[in-house]
Order: C-alpha cells, then structure tokens, then sequence
C-alpha cells in the first residue's frame, strides 16, 4: 500500500533540510526562508531573537490568507513570546512554534491536506 501523500506538482514541498540551508521543490535555499503552498522567499531573521511580528509581513498579506504558521526555531524548539502569538492570533492564525526538523516534517503533511499553512524556517 503506497501511503505516500498526494500533493500537487506547483506546490512547494520541503524536500530536505541541512546545516544552513533547504532543498524546496528541487531548488536548495541557503539560510532562513518563508515557505508558502506557492512560494518559497528568503528570510532576513537568522536566530530566533530576530523574530517580529513586522518580519512576518509575506505571510500576514498572502492570499489566500494563511490559517496555520509553523514556526522552526532552529536546532532547539523556543517559545514564542506571548504578544507575538496575541498578534498572529488577532490576524487570524494560529501559530505552531517547534525546531525547524519537526516545522519541515509538519508542513508537509498539513500541506497534503490541502491546508493553508505556511512556515518560517531558521536552519539548523
């Protein structure tokens, strides 16, 4: 029984994840990036203490409005603090913070579902 999801061809699909960069749909992303069901950006936040709601500013004006946002932290999983997670919240999605192995594993499969998720990835 193939259990392997269906995802269609123009999504963008983390591939693999390496000390210091990605491979998304084929093409390898060096650093942080925002990942997004139709596009992959660069991402200017390199350690967790960069993170601000301003820096977020791809995935709070995407359309369709993302509802779920992973949140890789890098090698260790980091806690968001509690009025980023009230303005993410007030915009209507809902934030998932982890280590970034966990985010990449996690988006995929919430991406198989057809869920309008997105992911910002600070490498390993």
């Amino acid at each position: 029984m193939d259990v392997t999801p269906i995802i269609p061809a123009d999504r963008q699909v983390i591939d693999t994840y390496a000390p210091g960069r990605f491979r998304i749909s084929n093409v390898v992303h060096e650093g942080s990036v925002i990942v997004m069901p139709d596009r992959t950006l660069s991402w200017s936040v390199e350690n967790f203490g960069q993170f601000t709601v301003e820096s977020l500013e791809p995935v709070l004006t995407a359309e369709p409005k993302v509802e779920i946002l992973l949140i890789g932290t890098g090698e260790r999983m980091q806690l968001l603090h509690s009025s980023l997670r009230r303005q993410l919240k007030e915009a209507g999605i809902v934030a998932d913070v982890m280590d970034t192995r966990a985010a990449c594993r996690t988006y995929n499969v919430l991406l198989s579902e057809a869920r309008r998720v997105a992911a910002v990835l600070i490498p390993i």
